[in-house]
């Protein structure tokens, strides 16, 4: 059985990876700490190395660049030059769509000229660009992988607060916006990750992450919707007013300000045509049947 280090185990994903593999006869998942080690060394017999762990981005403006920086590109880098001494023989860097952009008007993919506007991803960008600058002919594999929104069980975030929303049976107030938006589930993240330290095959390269099909936040809220038993009312108002509902939040605070605003209703396109290309084959986890367990998932919790 090869043995596979993993940071960020204590992370959303990297739980629910290490429940996958608990079971596992072709890959024994090991814990594997960036903190208060002075120098980064991995272990002989190590076979691949799952980079998880990172500084996540702060909704809430409150981290700086400096905190950025040294969790996602400082330490990245340094595991990596880690991994080039070592005899490790594939390496897997979680990385983020944010490194390549914060919006985009057409589908995003591969060959997008990467161009972050926040500290989160540039520092992400930072680390890829080291990883693949080093990477050239050194005979291993490397993969960067670029998951969008992910969702699964134990998720945190958008999505709890919009299920929250249809649980309560709340009318949802912003069905005149037809937004488009890529997710990707948890089990496809895993899926893909498997498949690259099974296979030799895979070319090294940057990969998206998502699931087939795009959703509006509208849709998204029905289906939340559907798998709690009942209908939600979506309500059509004018694009107008909800702006100015907004920009009075924006002055004296609220739920619904401009910037929450924008992103409920931003469109997020992802391509996954080159994952698929490369792996010859579909992912295995449609959309609908990720947030069903999603959604199941949160029946489960307070």
């Amino acid at each position: 059985m090869a043995e596979v280090i993993v940071t960020g185990l204590g992370g959303f994903v990297g739980s629910y990876l290490k429940t996958c593999y608990t079971n596992n006869t072709d890959f024994h998942i090991l814990p594997f700490t960036l903190k208060g080690i002075t120098q980064i060394e991995i272990p002989d017999g190590v076979s691949g190395v799952i980079h998880l762990a990172g500084k996540a981005h702060d909704l809430k403006g409150k981290s700086n660049w400096d905190e950025y920086f040294y969790v996602n590109t400082t330490l990245t880098e340094q595991l990596f030059d880690a991994f080039l001494k070592s005899q490790a023989e594939v390496f897997i860097f979680v990385s983020s769509v944010k490194a390549a952009a914060d919006h985009v008007d057409e589908v995003l993919n591969e060959s997008y000229i990467a161009n972050p506007e926040t500290d989160y991803g540039k520092s992400k960008l930072l680390a890829e660009q080291y990883i693949l600058a080093k990477s050239q002919g050194i005979g291993k594999r490397v993969y960067i992988l670029r998951p969008c929104m992910i969702h699964g069980p134990g998720n945190k975030g958008n999505l709890n607060l919009l299920y929250k929303f249809a649980k309560n049976k709340l009318p949802w107030p912003l069905g005149a916006f037809h937004n488009q938006r890529s997710f990707c589930s948890i089990d496809n993240l895993v899926f893909v990750i498997d498949q690259l330290l099974k296979r030799k095959d895979i070319p090294s390269g940057i990969y998206n992450v998502a699931d087939d099909n795009a959703i509006s936040t509208a849709q998204l809220v029905k289906i939340i919707g559907k798998s709690l038993g009942n209908k939600p009312h979506v309500m059509q108002l004018p694009k107008k007013l909800i702006h100015f509902i907004a920009s009075i939040g924006d002055f004296i605070g609220g739920p619904l300000t401009t910037h929450a605003l924008n992103k409920l209703t931003e469109n997020f396109v992802v391509s996954n045509l080159k994952i698929k290309t490369a792996i010859g084959m579909e992912l295995p986890f449609s959309m609908e049947s990720g947030f069903q367990k999603t959604f199941e998932s949160f029946k489960n919790t307070k």
